[in-house]
């Protein structure tokens, strides 16, 4: 650019012809455009065709700033040429993702897959290399990429035999993605809202799952009966429906809570999700168990349960005490 810029300048000063520049530069942009026929068919780096987007654009604005017109149409024939192949790269990751070999790439491991890792930079890259510019049809082509991968996360999950290590699985891939793409981008965006929102969806999943494995009988009795009306109803709940949900919880909540601890421990990556996970999981028990809890007040004669009843204050130092864990 500044070697043009001068040469043009000189030209158009010493004789007066700028057209003379062309003539002059006609070798030197039959060598570089022979250069880059030849390196271009062999590229497949799409974040470098990318760049190289980028810089082709930020060159045409410093010729403009210059006003001196001597590369336009060089410039343009390179952009024109670095496109077709990047929408070409592109499409081929695509393809591998829409064709993959789901037996090939599972892995019997719960913990953040590597496609997803490579995905998750690939995008986040993308992502950033766009930020400035806003190209709607980059974004459209990640959102194509994002579907792929997801499609292909989700068959990778069902090769687990237990639905909640599926689950595990999606919350720890959606997991590392999200954090990856953060640091990407500070104001997200359409990827990054669909991973968060699956984060959520997941996790809620999961939450339900931990809590149905050491209280499968409470949530049962709190969905179908709690909210009975004691006084009208002959099939309402009564002190012996209620009376072995309250002395199994007294008997073991601290003893499941510990466990539920350690099964969160071992089983996210990343432990700051593990720990908002476990948060979630005892902020739901401690709504079901105060739904028990209102329950046992309401039926006749269920003052005699108090003593076995466990205060909401015990539960909420618990689930203070595991929130603090770090």
């Amino acid at each position: 650019m500044d070697t043009a810029t001068s040469e043009y300048l000189f030209c158009g000063d010493f004789f007066g012809e700028e057209s003379i520049f062309y003539e002059i530069f006609a070798g030197p942009f039959t060598v570089i455009d022979e250069h880059t026929n030849m390196v271009l068919p062999n590229s497949f780096d799409a974040i470098g065709l990318m760049l190289m987007i980028r810089i082709t654009h930020e060159h045409q604005l410093i010729m403009s700033r210059r006003r001196i017109p001597c590369l336009d149409s060089y410039l343009d024939k390179v952009n024109l040429s670095l496109w077709p192949r990047f929408k070409m790269v592109f499409d081929m990751h695509l393809s591998s993702l829409r064709n993959a070999n789901v037996k090939t790439l599972w892995e019997d491991d719960v913990h953040p897959h590597y496609v997803m890792r490579r995905y998750a930079e690939f995008t986040a890259s993308l992502v950033h290399l766009n930020s400035e510019y806003g190209d709607g049809q980059l974004d459209l082509n990640l959102e194509r990429l994002r579907m792929a991968v997801d499609d292909l996360l989700i068959k990778l999950a069902r090769n687990f035999m237990r639905p909640k290590l599926q689950t595990v699985f999606l919350i720890n891939n959606y997991d590392m993605t999200i954090a990856i793409l953060k640091e990407a981008s500070a104001e997200g965006g359409k990827s990054q809202m669909y991973f968060e929102e699956m984060l959520k969806t997941n996790t809620a999943i999961f939450v339900e799952e931990l809590l149905l494995e050491h209280f499968s009988e409470l949530i049962k009795f709190v969905k179908t009966r709690a909210s009975e009306d004691t006084s009208s109803s002959a099939g309402a709940p009564t002190i012996a429906d209620v009376e072995p949900l309250v002395k199994d919880f007294a008997g073991r909540w601290k003893a499941a809570i510990e466990l539920m601890h350690k099964d969160v421990i071992t089983s996210f990556s990343n432990f700051l999700c593990g720990m908002e996970i476990l948060k979630a999981a005892l902020t739901q028990l401690l709504l079901y168990y105060t739904r028990l809890s209102e329950c046992v007040k309401r039926i006749g004669g269920g003052s005699s349960l108090n003593k076995d009843l466990v205060s909401i204050s015990s539960i909420l130092y618990e689930i203070k005490k595991y929130s603090r864990t770090f």
